[in-house]
């Protein structure tokens, strides 16, 4: 039997733990040949689908995520009229609730794995290879949340929260099964979450199941061995346990040679111990998400949040003061009793952490999660449609709404382009951060943010701002931060530049300082600008300063930007 593993990615340089999971704990049934295939959701439908018939599988299972069942449903769709002997799996988070919903709706889909899929989807592949015809019906009705067709009926088999045992499941990465050719690398030491937040799936996931330590270390080794750029831990709250995380961040540090970790932590778990090691973090090495949520206790308490938020408040702060840790913190709006007012409370208390991004994002209520019953009881509101953003509630109107997902882009758009640093520093000498970024959504207003170059971007956080600060000033100081991220190209200066060309200059390489250490076989050019005051203090001052900017670039070295 040839079996296709798909998924269908948000983002090309994403990658699937889930399938090669799959794939390593069936690759030993008999008769079967598994082939796994990932896509990304922006490429054309029809050439996907082609693509998936050229495999010319007998059973098909996707991943399905809110990012993505759409897109998926489709294909399934089309892959059943043209070929319908061939069996559909569906599995993943976005399938594990409203089954027979599912099922009546798309007649394609032949099966569905509810929660976690290893063993289920290896005792479904046994079945089908070698089970006789006559006791297929009777055989998948044993099998532990598996939904199926009976004619035009769907049946379940029986539903079980019992989880497998983690060490069961061989590595995926020693078996050679995970691609190592994307930057980024995704990576589980545990399953499951400790606290139960009504907005998140992982508070129906039980208990947190831990993969044993030599495991953990054996596959952390292998990819720092294999130079992997990038790998995410995707627990969700990695330093439940302080003393595992502690060996774990031990190891790495031990062995690591260049890759680059993301956790998700929480920051009121973190003990003296666990920062004692994290001071001693090389810099560009750790990246902690923290999901802050909001700062409002009372609101917290009623999505059944546990979170010390003070301890959260004054571990972070010593993060940022005592380690090179990069901190990502989370909010979300929309949560029970939080309006407009209290969320940019809520942004500007996490702003003042100096964390180095801020994501925020109207609530999601995903299907199966305990918000969702919340939400009839407070009337909200909210999209049927993947992946299910809040539209309106008692304390958000729909423009509210807006203004959140307005901000929201800017944040990221910002982040992207180097932070604006300066230009914000210029900015809050007047307001606070969080009016800034309110002021700024409703001058954006219904604006396409999507798609802008480095360049487009700071010219329009100029727009932005100029209605917000002097013109000189914010443009000044604007210049200097575009000057630390992307070179200013003679003629093609950002908008806000133009009328200060007579202070720009672009030496040759024989005008710069002879100290200057540059790499074998890297391409050099400067930029040379007089500006109002010296930025590089972080403090905006120091009076008029002619800095030299110097962009040095080399193959799979990136952009490195020298300034004196």
């Amino acid at each position: 039997m040839k079996i296709l593993l798909a998924t269908l990615h948000a983002k090309y340089s994403h990658a699937s733990l889930a399938l090669p999971c799959l794939a390593v704990y069936c690759r030993d049934i008999p008769h079967t040949d598994i082939t796994l295939r990932e896509w990304t959701v922006n490429e054309p439908r029809e050439h996907t689908l082609r693509l998936v018939m050229a495999e010319q599988a007998d059973l098909v299972a996707f991943s399905c995520y809110i990012w993505n069942i759409e897109q998926t449903l489709r294909i399934v769709s089309d892959i059943k009229k043209i070929s319908p002997h061939t069996r559909i799996v569906l599995g993943g988070p976005e399938v594990s609730f409203g089954i027979f919903d599912l099922m009546h709706d798309n007649p394609a889909v032949d099966f569905v794995i509810k929660g976690e899929g290893e063993e289920t989807f290896r005792s479904l592949l046994m079945t089908l290879t070698q089970e006789h015809p006559g006791m297929l019906q009777e055989s998948l009705a044993e099998m532990d949340n598996l939904f199926y067709r009976d004619g035009s009926d769907t049946l379940s088999g029986p539903l079980s929260r019992k989880n497998m045992e983690l060490d069961s499941l061989p590595s995926p990465f020693e078996a050679g099964m995970v691609d190592f050719s994307k930057p980024l690398a995704y990576y589980e030491t545990s399953r499951g979450c400790p606290f139960s937040c009504a907005f998140c799936l992982s508070s129906t996931e039980g208990t947190v199941r831990t993969f044993g330590m030599d495991r953990i270390k054996k596959d952390l080794l292998f990819m720092m061995e294999n130079g992997v750029a990038q790998i995410k831990l995707v627990d969700r709250t990695f330093n439940y346990d302080a003393r595992r995380a502690d060996t774990i961040w031990e190891f790495i540090l031990e062995h690591n040679r260049s890759s680059h970790f993301h956790f998700e932590i929480a920051a009121d778990l973190l003990t003296e111990n666990n920062l004692e090691v994290l001071r001693r973090v090389p810099a560009h090495t750790f990246r902690f998400e923290i999901g802050v949520q909001s700062t409002s206790q009372k609101t917290l308490e009623q999505v059944s949040r546990s979170a010390d938020l003070q301890r959260i408040f004054t571990n972070v702060r010593r993060l940022a003061n005592e380690t090179h840790i990069e901190l990502h913190l989370d909010l979300i709006a929309g949560l029970p009793g939080e309006g407009y007012d209290g969320f940019l409370h809520s942004l500007q208390t996490v702003a003042e952490l100096q964390p180095d991004d801020i994501q925020l994002e109207p609530l999601k209520l995903l299907k199966g999660s305990p918000m969702r019953e919340i939400a009839r009881r407070e009337g909200y509101f909210f999209s049927e449609s993947p992946p299910y953003t809040i539209l309106r509630n008692p304390w958000l109107s729909y423009a509210d709404i807006c203004l959140v997902e307005t901000i929201g882009r800017l944040l990221d758009l910002f982040n992207k382009h180097g932070g604006f640093a300066a230009s914000f520093r210029t900015l809050e000498r007047d307001r606070p951060f969080s009016a800034i970024l309110d002021l700024m959504a409703r001058q954006a207003g219904n604006d396409n943010l999507s798609s802008l170059s480095c360049r487009r971007v700071y010219e329009l956080f100029a727009r932005l701002a100029e209605p917000l600060a002097d013109r000189t000033e914010l443009h000044d100081a604007l210049l200097f931060d575009y000057c630390r991220s992307e070179m200013p190209l003679m003629g093609k200066l950002p908008s806000f530049a133009v009328e200060q060309q007579s202070r720009c200059s672009w030496p040759a390489l024989r005008d710069l300082p002879s100290t200057l250490e540059l790499p074998p076989d890297s391409r050099v050019k400067s930029f040379r600008y007089e500006f109002i005051s010296d930025y590089r203090t972080g403090e905006n001052s120091g009076g008029a300063t002619t800095l030299t900017f110097v962009y040095i670039s080399g193959a799979g070295r990136g952009l490195q930007v020298v300034t004196f």
